[in-house]
C-alpha cells in the first residue's frame, strides 16, 4: 500500500476512458439513430470533488461522441480526446500540454485499448467489471462496475489517500 500512497501523492492529472468507465459501456441508439449514453451522476460529483482539490480530469475516448462533448462541459472537463485508438500517446500528449510527467497522471480504462495508457501512466486504475488483463495491469480495482459509481470510487480513494477527504467532506455539512 505505501508503494500506491506514493504514487497518488505525485497525481496531478486523472485522465477517464468513457464507455465502460463512465458508462457501462452499452450504447442505445433511438428510432432516429441518435446515440444514447447514461452517465452516473455520483461519478460527476466524483469529478468535481477531484477538480476542487487540484486535479485536473480529462477525458479519452476511442470513440467520437457529442453526447460526451455535453457531459465533458457539464462537469468543466477541458481537456476532452475523442477519437484516439492509441491513448498512451494522447495521454502524453496530455502530460506535454499541461507540462506534467507521466507519473503525475492517473489514467482509468477497462479494456485492452486502455492498457497502454495503464502502464504508461503513474497510477493505473480500473473497474470491477474491467478486462482480466487490465485488472491485473492496474495498481488499484474499484469493487463497482464502469457506470455504477466506480469512478466516484476512485476519486473518493485518491482523495483519501491525498488526505484531503474529509476537509471536502465538510463542505456538505
Amino acid at each position: 500500500m505505501s508503494d500506491i500512497s506514493e504514487k497518488i501523492k505525485h497525481i496531478r492529472l486523472l485522465a477517464l476512458d468513457v464507455d465502460g468507465v463512465l458508462t457501462d459501456g452499452r450504447i442505445y441508439y433511438d428510432n432516429a439513430g441518435e446515440e444514447l449514453k447514461a452517465f452516473n451522476i455520483k461519478d460527476g460529483l466524483g469529478i468535481k470533488l477531484l477538480q476542487r482539490s487540484g486535479i485536473k480530469v480529462a477525458i479519452i475516448t476511442g470513440r467520437n461522441s457529442e453526447i460526451v462533448s455535453r457531459r465533458a462541459a457539464e462537469l468543466g472537463i477541458e481537456d476532452v480526446v475523442q477519437g484516439r485508438e492509441d491513448k498512451r500517446d494522447a495521454l502524453r500528449e496530455l502530460c506535454n500540454l499541461h507540462q506534467l510527467e507521466l507519473e503525475n497522471c492517473a489514467y482509468m480504462g477497462d479494456d485492452l485499448p486502455d492498457l497502454g495508457a495503464i502502464d504508461a501512466a503513474g497510477l493505473g486504475l480500473t473497474v470491477a467489471d474491467a478486462c482480466s488483463e487490465v485488472r491485473e495491469a492496474a495498481d488499484w480495482v474499484s469493487e463497482l462496475d464502469g457506470g455504477n459509481g466506480a469512478v466516484r470510487d476512485a476519486c473518493h480513494y485518491l482523495l483519501s489517500a491525498r488526505g484531503d477527504w474529509s476537509a471536502l467532506l465538510a463542505d456538505f455539512r
